[in-house]
């Protein structure tokens, strides 16, 4: 590979920044293309090799496309998907684990040391920051997924108020219709829009009729699931 291009794959690795890397299998022709940048044989590939490597930007994995007669491998460097789980609840103690086998890197927030300890959830990432200053340190982009579950709008809704100002794929709040309503108000009356609102799922997750900590958490995590294949 060449060095332009190595470099280009530890530099949007560095930002947090999926890469694609299109490898000719029956020439010499390599690309590397960002959502920002395309370097490389780029002007030598057939455009909808090209096209196609951008398409991939959000995906991940290999495949190959066929063009001109000629075959080339396109490998998608993706960043980890990433959970940000405001509240550490009962809920969170399911979703975790469930979240983690299917690929999700976790952070956990939460001021409330007593609930938010190592303790109770060990191994994992936790912030003991409030939502409105722990938020800002991370970078909500389409790769990384809000779960609101504390029930405490001093500690859901800054977090909810970053989310949607973000890229992030997939925001979603925990409480009843009722209660949705009442947070969706108090987020209107700040100035957001009836479509940035409507990025909220809530009551958060698939309508299965989960009753349980367990159950809530396997809807959830469907739902995130659900989102991150359609975007």
């Amino acid at each position: 590979m060449k060095s332009e291009l190595l470099a280009a794959l530890v530099a949007a690795r560095q930002k947090r920044q999926s890469a694609v890397l299109v490898r000719g299998l029956d020439n010499e022709k390599q690309c590397v293309i960002t959502a920002s940048e395309c370097l490389g044989d780029v002007e030598a590939i057939d455009a909808s090799v090209i096209d196609a490597a951008r398409s991939a930007l959000n995906a991940s994995g290999v495949r190959v496309v066929e063009a001109a007669g000629e075959r080339y491998l396109v490998q998608t460097e993706a960043v980890a998907v990433r959970m940000l789980i405001i509240g550490a609840v009962h809920i969170a103690q399911s979703l975790i684990p469930m979240a983690t086998q299917v690929g999700y890197e976790i952070f956990l927030i939460d001021p409330r040391t007593a609930f938010a300890s190592p303790q109770r959830f060990p191994g994992i990432h936790i912030d003991n920051r409030w939502p409105k200053e722990a938020m800002s340190d991370y970078e909500l982009d389409a790769r990384t997924a809000v779960v609101a579950l504390s029930h405490d709008p001093k500690i859901d809704e800054p977090a909810l108020q970053a989310a949607m100002d973000s890229d992030a794929f997939y925001i979603g709040a925990l409480g009843s219709k009722g209660n949705h309503a009442k947070r969706l108000e108090r987020l209107a009356a700040l100035g957001y829009s009836e479509e940035q609102l409507g990025r909220i799922n809530g009551p958060i997750g698939l309508p299965i009729g989960g009753r349980s900590p367990a159950e809530i958490a396997v809807s959830t995590l469907a739902q995130v699931i659900q989102s991150r294949n359609k975007a």
